[in-house]
């Protein structure tokens, strides 16, 4: 059982930098794959970026960040991340990180546990 929590959301100009954090339980963290997405107000959720198991080295991006989002984990904290740079308002929504083993995957339904989301904000 792994038990997430994101943080690190808020309000930002555009052109301004967040860092979003999750936070695991789970003594076997290590072994999961991490992934974040968000939603936006009367969209689908969508994949916005994912890590590879400890140790795997694999980084995924949706085109629509690459460039500007960079994820990265730090298995002795239990903690992912992801560094958001130039932001702009199409990047409002709400995030949430996802665990499941292995691989990281694009697909909602491939993920076993989620966090709670937290929002971000971009202004014009």
């Amino acid at each position: 059982q792994v038990q997430l929590v994101e943080s690190g959301g808020g309000l930002v100009q555009a052109g301004g930098s967040l860092r979003l954090s999750c936070a695991a339980s789970g003594h076997t963290f290590g072994s999961y794959a991490v992934g974040w997405f968000r939603q936006a107000p009367g969209k689908e959720r969508e994949f916005v970026s994912g890590i590879s198991w400890s140790g795997g080295g694999s980084l995924y991006y949706a085109d629509f960040v690459k460039g500007r989002f960079t994820i990265s984990r730090d298995d002795a904290k239990n903690t992912a991340y992801l560094q958001m740079n130039s932001l702009k308002p199409e990047d409002t929504a709400v995030y949430y990180c996802a665990a499941r083993p292995g691989l990281p995957q694009t697909r909602i339904g491939e993920y076993e546990y989620w966090g709670q989301g937290t929002q971000v904000t971009v202004s014009s």
